[in-house]
């Protein structure tokens, strides 16, 4: 019995007593209460404090009301025993096959475990890198390409459809610069001030002469232009092919030139006198602002500069407008630590266009991450040349490695990672720990199939499972979906993580018990209750898998 049917079963005896007069609830039953699992061992499988929020409402006491819910569920199918604790927590304990019977149905689920419709119905757009195309990725974008990522594969999870975006911000003096330098780079010539000097320019620049020999005859200003452009593409397909190559997958890439195109519905022009009309802007100092502060901003905003210029906020609201108008309900931002100022903005700038930003809008900021290598920080800058690229991290690290290590933190949370701990082969690495726990439950089976063990089917005797240690690994199991559930509607994916580490516990303690051993001693034969113990390790593959497949890591059957 997972907690949401057990769940259910309270429910339906808080209406059976509702019904037969024993309780009044002047708001009737509740559709769901909590239930969780308890801390100390001995006060049952679940626990829930429902007698201690509903007995006021009823007009009772809690231990009263506990006594009642008590007495009902009792008399439940599945349902071993209930005790009262304090002041009215119910502790129930389930009955083995209820319990056990998780187990199969974990199995019958396969890789559905774990999915629920609790987001169904809602379009939920998540951006997150959004760097420019002007060099490799790198560390400082390796962390959002995780989470990401991450936020987007539990949303789907949980029943939302998912969009993950990526803004090119292809636009700017540093496309230009960009050109300049690969120009500079192909014609031998120094470097332009504040241009980038990266090895990887000049790798760039001799492809591009390479693919296109007449582009140094160009006139200059074509020239740099051509050589921009040309830069521009090769960069954009390096960045692609590593976050394909990092299981970063991009449903959307959206150039932020296409908001100042003549003709692009939405621009930037048609935001801008779009919100004139509303009344929202302002002229001052021979500049367009937004009147933010209206909307709990600490000051307006800026939108065409003294000079004519555009700022990033106007094309910042005409892009959250682009992607209202695609009709995301909601829509996510994930940004760096140098961009808390960005929440108070961004939040008024949706109300000015008349928006919930509590309904529309959520912006996440991110911490730092310090790789060490030899007890020294790998630094990166992109154009003092000395850049640590995604690639390099992948190649050093391993993708497995780095993506679990920077997927078991919060976002919020200043992270520093030892190349040579996430690495090492050993229980005390994380990841190694978990995907270790898969492999052993696929050798397991594989063994299981040598000796002409299968799935019992119809045949299976779920009160078999009736170890204590049985009974731990079926618990935590069956949280699997609860963990899921609230990983997307916390936007904390760190969660699936910790969770897999702690379920690969139980099951490592489960498969130490002498009493739970799944495969026959010597010449025993098989008994019914080595093919139950098999159903748990293929629910325990199962759920195994599936987190692992939720943070984008594999789950590999031998190590």
């Amino acid at each position: 019995m997972t907690p949401d049917q057990l769940s259910s079963v309270i429910v339906a005896a808080l209406e059976a007593l509702v019904a037969d007069g024993s309780v009044t609830l002047p708001d009737g039953p509740p559709s769901t209460v909590t239930v969780e699992r308890p801390r100390q061992k001995g006060h049952g499988d679940y626990a829930t404090n429902v007698a201690l929020q509903l007995a006021k409402k009823a007009g009772t006491n809690p231990r009263a009301f506990a006594e009642l819910v008590k007495a009902q569920l009792e008399a439940s199918d599945g349902i071993a025993a209930v005790d009262i604790a304090g002041p009215g927590f119910l502790n129930i304990t389930v009955e083995a096959g209820a319990q056990g019977q998780v187990a199969a149905d974990i199995v019958a689920a396969g890789v559905a475990y774990g999915t629920s419709e609790v987001l169904a119905g809602q379009s939920i757009n998540v951006e997150f890198i959004s760097a420019n195309p002007t060099g490799p990725l790198h560390l400082g974008h390796t962390r959002w390409a995780v989470l990401g990522d991450l936020i987007a594969r539990v949303l789907q999870a949980a029943g939302a459809s998912v969009v993950r975006e990526f803004y090119i911000n292809d636009r700017g003096n540093q496309m230009d610069l960009f050109g300049a330098s690969l120009e500079a780079a192909a014609l031998g010539r120094p470097t332009p001030e504040d241009g980038y000097q990266g090895g990887y320019v000049a790798d760039l620049a001799a492809v591009i002469v390479a693919e296109q020999p007449g582009i140094v005859d160009l006139p200059e200003g074509e020239r740099l232009v051509a050589f921009r452009e040309a830069g521009y593409a090769l960069q954009l397909k390096q960045q692609q092919d590593q976050l394909d190559s990092f299981n970063t997958h991009f449903d959307v890439w959206f150039s932020e030139r296409e908001l100042h195109a003549e003709g692009f519905e939405g621009s930037v022009e048609e935001t801008l006198q779009g919100l004139k009309d509303k009344g929202h802007l302002f002229e001052q100092d021979g500049a367009l602002w937004m009147r933010t502060t209206d909307f709990g901003d600490d000051k307006d905003r800026v939108l065409i500069r003294t000079n004519g210029e555009l700022t990033y906020f106007a094309s910042d609201t005409a892009y959250y407008l682009n992607k209202r108008a695609r009709g995301f309900d909601h829509c996510i931002y994930l940004l760096g630590a140098d961009h808390h100022g960005y929440v108070g903005r961004l939040r008024a700038m949706a109300a000015c266009v008349g928006d919930d930003p509590a309904r529309t809008l959520d912006v996440m900021i991110g911490q730092l991450v310090k790789i060490m290598r030899d007890g020294e920080e790998l630094r990166l800058s992109k154009r003092a040349g000395t850049i640590v690229t995604l690639n390099e991290l992948m190649d050093e690290i391993g993708v497995d490695a780095l993506r679990y290590s920077l997927a078991r933190y919060p976002a919020d949370s200043p992270l520093t990672l030892d190349i040579a701990e996430i690495t090492k082969a050993s229980h005390d690495n994380p990841v190694y720990y978990v995907q270790y726990a898969h492999a052993r439950t696929c050798r397991m089976i594989a063994n299981a199939t040598d000796l002409g063990m299968s799935l019992p089917g119809d045949d299976f005797d779920a009160a078999l499972l009736d170890h204590e240690r049985d009974g731990e690994l079926v618990r935590a199991l069956a949280e699997f979906p609860r963990v899921v559930a609230s990983a997307a509607e916390l936007r904390e994916p760190h969660r699936i993580a910790r969770y897999l580490e702690d379920t690969a516990s139980v099951f490592n303690k489960w498969y130490d018990t002498k009493e739970c051993r799944m495969l026959p001693q010597g010449d025993d034969p098989v008994r019914p209750a080595n093919l139950a113990r098999l159903v748990l390790v293929h629910a325990t593959q199962t759920v195994l898998a599936n987190g692992l497949g939720l943070l984008g890591v594999s789950a590999p059957e031998r190590m």
